[in-house]
């Protein structure tokens, strides 16, 4: 297992438990829903019968009493997205290394607690990774075998990369979503971790495919996955660098100095125009800059999100 000299964190169950357990201490609901209705259609009530379920504000306007009746769900059903292309092992250095670990290291602890949750709520979920095609999906199930066998999977994911034998896995996100989007469960939590690093001619098919998932009903929760100093605010120093397309290899050398500005508006410019489709779409959006720790991005969000519940 990697991280033995870490106790905290030596493995992905005992982290994710402990992660839990101090997350619930205290709280009198757990940040994702489990069993829940929805509304089907009214019937006249009944004389004798509870009143809990009549609408009131239809009997102001009708004079007539009706009772909701709901349609009973199943517990909520959960897609775990990671992007494992070769960009999100950047940086190198960070994998596996807390408390500021790599963008896929992140990813997957914050599954691996993701699903501690949900099997303490009895609900489903299932793993898929992709890069430029989905290369592995699981069914969605709740037990804790299930659980086991993606921890099984999670931890391939932290297998140690170098530099010279580096993957070079491109990403393809439009096109995963859209499959998600047909073949998921309609109502599905999909939570997606991805840098989103796409060209600006790529920019609008991925906005189309978060319309695609909301139009199918699935609730999304995105993490955008960066490493805040050296992609977003180019803090390199002044002095020539080679700078390597880890999804290509594609290598060019340049002077910070002289591409940061255009470099920083660009990003900026990503940044915003995802913000800005995420809160068009409803879409739970999670800037998770990798350097800040693990637990200045996760903890803080599912407090966050159990307050609204």
């Amino acid at each position: 297992m990697p991280f033995q000299e870490i106790d905290k964190y030596k493995s992905l169950d005992f982290f994710a438990k402990q992660i839990v357990e101090g997350f619930i201490t205290g709280l009198h609901k757990s940040p994702f829903h489990g069993f829940s209705v929805e509304f089907a259609e009214h019937r006249l009530y009944n004389s004798g019968e509870s009143t809990r379920n009549i609408d009131w504000k239809l009997f102001a306007r009708t004079d007539k009493l009706f009772v909701k009746r709901f349609e009973e769900e199943t517990n909520l059903r959960c897609m775990l997205l990671i992007d494992h292309s070769s960009s999100m092992l950047f940086p190198l250095e960070g994998q596996g290394q807390f408390p500021h670990p790599n963008k896929l290291t992140f990813a997957v602890y914050a599954s691996a607690v993701l699903t501690e949750l949900f099997v303490r709520q009895r609900d489903a979920f299932g793993l898929a990774l992709f890069s430029d095609k989905v290369d592995l999906q699981t069914e969605v199930r709740s037990s804790s075998s299930h659980q086991r066998y993606l921890y099984s999977i999670l931890q391939q994911q932290l297998a140690p990369v170098d530099q010279r034998s580096l993957p070079h896995r491109p990403t393809s996100i439009a096109d995963t979503l859209h499959l998600m989007a047909e073949q998921l469960h309609r109502r599905s939590l999909v939570v997606i971790f991805t840098d989103a690093f796409v060209r600006p001619d790529q920019r609008e098919p991925l906005f189309d495919a978060l319309r695609h998932l909301r139009h199918c009903k699935h609730e999304v929760l995105l993490f955008h996955t960066y490493h805040g100093p050296l992609e977003l605010d180019f803090e390199f120093a002044n002095k020539p660098h080679w700078f390597i397309d880890m999804e290509s290899d594609r290598r060019i050398k340049a002077v910070p100095s002289e591409i940061a500005s255009r470099y920083r508006d660009d990003m900026q410019q990503l940044f915003a125009q995802i913000r800005q489709h995420a809160m068009r779409y409803h879409i739970d959006y999670v800037p998770a800059d990798v350097d800040r720790g693990f637990d200045q991005i996760l903890l803080p969000y599912l407090l966050k999100r159990s307050r609204h519940m």
